[in-house]
């Protein structure tokens, strides 16, 4: 059975830290890219980063991030404990939203797109307030 477990969310005050984990179980998570999404009240879901497949063949292994949260967030993945992270810093309270991770198979080419994605978590909410 395929899962995506977030955790690591909740409540930071702006300019502080916070890192998200997704935990992956039930598929061969080297093939898959695994991509970070947030969702913000009344706002569609949104692409934030992606990092490819880590098999050495059908991707290199590259991240994205979208403009607003490049410099500030880095993604990673550890696939010996088949966990992916978000490292957030520098958050703003326009980073509140549900985080999701997601995978797919091997790149992030229009990872931006949610559609693309084949398997979802069911989130974690960071809320950035003083």
């Amino acid at each position: 059975q395929v899962q995506l477990v977030e955790s690591g969310g909740g409540l930071v005050q702006p300019g502080g830290s916070l890192r998200l984990s997704c935990a992956a179980s039930g598929f061969p998570l080297d093939y898959y890219a695994i991509g970070w999404f947030r969702q913000a009240p009344g706002k569609e879901r949104e692409g934030v980063s992606c990092i490819g497949s880590s098999d050495g063949t059908t991707s290199d292994g590259s991240t994205f991030y979208a403009d607003s949260v490049k410099g500030r967030f880095t993604i990673s993945r550890d696939n010996a404990k088949n966990t992916m992270y978000l490292q957030m810093n520098s958050l703003k309270p326009e980073d509140t939203a549900v985080y999701y991770c997601a995978a797919r198979l091997y790149s992030c080419s229009g990872y931006a797109d949610p559609s693309g994605m084949d398997y979802w978590g069911k989130g974690t909410l960071v809320t950035v307030s003083s």
